[in-house]
């Protein structure tokens, strides 16, 4: 069980899968590196891939410390790299992990090779928040309602109904986690600004996102691709926050074309930017 370690002595739990050139999976808010489950394969048929355990998460440590922050999240998978041996790679960041990935990519240029955003934001005061009634429905007092509300929030009603008596969702929290590390990620997430950063990003980027996500609203896409110099912008239709999972069939192969410098073949999606 590969384990670097943190400047802070954090204990953070790696997994690779594959060969070929080197892929960082970055998950999304209190989750683990199980978000990737669903289509970790799709990507190792190709890379050398690997997925991180957050702080707070999965078999990594939980410190109950003031540690958490998107910068310093992209210091933990720098740690990661170099415990791996993996001087550069393809990094690709969902919801907070694409939020991680724009730290990477701006203050660890010579780590990246080509970067992908997805279903992510260039964090307050600059990026559009989620609406209050997004809000409301996640914090009501109702566990199982706010449950139901997030789920509904990643993936279309139909495809939920597709997925039988008792699916297994991993986006919607890592089920282990300490709920003083679920703080943290939420306030680490919440306290995201790299907007004078996105400048700096020279990496070749691009942005996805699904064009029904109310969680991370949409229109984030198009500020990320205009501020990062040279990004491009693919919009996946009907595509709620999981896109890369109800939508593999369009969303893998644009992000594999992306990765082997095909950008734009990817006829099925929505262009931008």
């Amino acid at each position: 069980m590969p384990l670097a370690e943190a400047a802070d002595g954090t204990a953070l739990h790696y997994e690779v899968h594959g060969s070929g050139r080197p892929l960082v999976l970055l998950s999304g808010q209190s989750n683990s590196r199980r978000w990737w489950d669903p289509v970790r394969d799709d990507f190792a048929a190709a890379y050398r891939t690997l997925v991180v355990d957050w702080r707070g998460t999965g078999e990594s440590g939980h410190p109950e410390t003031d540690s958490y922050s998107t910068p310093g999240f992209a210091r933990d998978v720098v740690a990661v790299l170099d415990h791996a041996g993996i001087d550069r790679a393809h990094v690709y960041g969902t919801s907070m992990g694409g939020r991680v990935a724009q730290w990477i990519a701006a203050d660890h240029p010579e780590r990246v090779d080509r970067l992908v955003l997805g279903c992510t934001s260039p964090g307050a005061p600059h990026g559009i928040e989620r609406g209050p009634e997004v809000r409301a429905a996640l914090s009501q007092p109702d566990a199982a309602a706010a449950h139901r509300a997030l789920k509904e929030l990643m993936y279309t009603p139909g495809w939920i109904a597709r997925q039988g008596a008792h699916p297994v969702f991993h986006t919607l929290g890592d089920p282990d986690m300490p709920a003083h590390a679920r703080r943290r990620h939420l306030r680490a997430s919440a306290r995201h600004d790299a907007w004078d950063a996105l400048t700096r990003i020279t990496a070749p980027t691009l942005v996805v996102h699904g064009t029904d996500d109310v969680f991370n609203p949409t229109a984030n896409a198009p500020l990320l691709a205009e501020r990062i110099p040279g990004a491009r912008m693919q919009l996946v239709s009907g595509a709620r926050h999981a896109y890369f999972e109800e939508f593999a069939e369009v969303a893998t192969p644009l992000v594999l074309e992306f990765l082997a410098g095909q950008a734009g073949q990817a006829g099925a999606a929505e262009e931008g930017a």
